[in-house]
């Protein structure tokens, strides 16, 4: 084979080959994309539900089965110890629990997020004076096999 046309198979096996790797790299960020938009979408439904329904009702929903919860310098593996905490907290039934994600990454793997963001959580007083805690939070989320996300540490 003429050197010229060895030089041109390998320019033009380079050319696919780069522009193969850029083309994994743009469907890999569309897919992260969808999957962060994913996890902010749950993130909403799951502060919506604690709203509407309470703190407890909405953290047994988006538990995995192996969630772990961390409150007051204690774990709570399991969903059934994340509904036993909650069921003996004294949460008040006019209290508030509101947040936001500030951040969302998703692995490129597509199973595995986290996000952080700022929480609110407001009650009355016995004076009836509104009081409120405001922290940081952090959540990992796992994908389950429906395609559904459930947070397995909060």
């Amino acid at each position: 084979m003429p050197n010229s046309a060895l030089h041109y198979m390998y320019k033009t096996i380079i050319v696919l080959l780069i522009a193969g790797i850029l083309s994994c790299s743009s469907t890999t960020r569309k897919n992260i994309e969808s999957w962060e938009s994913e996890i902010l979408d749950t993130e909403k439904e799951f502060a919506q539900l604690a709203q509407k329904e309470g703190v407890l009702k909405a953290f047994a929903e988006f538990a995995d089965d192996s969630a772990v919860l961390l409150r007051n310098n204690s774990l709570y593996i399991g969903k059934d110890a994340l509904i036993n905490y909650y069921q003996r907290s004294s949460l008040d039934e006019n209290a508030e629990l509101t947040w936001e994600p500030e951040f969302i990454s998703v692995a490129s793997s597509g199973d595995m997020a986290y996000t952080y963001g700022y929480y609110t959580y407001s009650f009355l007083d016995s004076n009836e004076m509104k009081v409120e805690n405001r922290g940081v939070y952090h959540t990992v989320w796992k994908r389950q096999p429906d395609d559904t996300w459930k947070f397995v540490w909060d």
